[in-house]
């Protein structure tokens, strides 16, 4: 039982990241697994530092990309939003049935949470997703993979937080 879910998470150190391979013509960029970890990180160290539920942040951190250790990680251009989400929530209960039933539950509420984005600890985790994109950005930049402008500028718009965003100057300006 357990088996198959540890199958399905260990999937995601294949699958890459890809943003950088349509945008920056990568071979090889990080995998959905590398972000994860990287930003779940950052929101161990966030979401400590703001005083909010960092057990919530972890898990939905954790939690936020399984689904595309079924469906890669698709890009906006590729499918609207619409059936999106409805492609991603049944392919995460599909990945949560073979946990018991209370962490079934629990996982794709958690998941539900940081998919509607309206609580606190969501948002943290949408604007770490955002974070630790645009510190990768750099780390490509550095090493020479071209114009990484569009994932800081994408970064951004979307981070509203102002320890976030203090983060985000400092990580654009390294």
């Amino acid at each position: 039982m357990f088996l198959d879910f540890f199958n399905t998470v260990a999937n995601l150190k294949n699958i890459p990241r890809q943003g950088w391979i349509d945008k920056l013509g990568m071979e090889k960029p990080e995998s959905v697994s590398d972000h994860t970890f990287s930003m779940t990180v950052m929101a161990m160290v966030f979401a400590d530092l703001q005083q909010l539920d960092t057990l919530k942040i972890l898990k939905m951190s954790l939690l936020h990309d399984l689904v595309e250790s079924i469906t890669g990680d698709m890009t906006p251009n590729q499918i609207s939003k619409k059936d999106k989400a409805i492609l991603e929530t049944q392919n995460m209960t599909e990945i949560l049935k073979n946990l018991p039933p209370k962490l079934q539950k629990d996982f794709l509420e958690l998941w539900c949470e940081f998919q509607q984005n309206l609580t606190p600890e969501s948002r943290m985790v949408h604007e770490l997703d955002k974070l630790e994109m645009a510190l990768q950005a750099k780390i490509y930049e550095k090493n020479g993979f071209g114009d990484v402008q569009s994932f800081l500028h994408s970064a951004q718009n979307q981070i509203q937080n102002s320890e976030l965003k203090e983060w985000l100057r400092k990580i654009i300006n390294q």
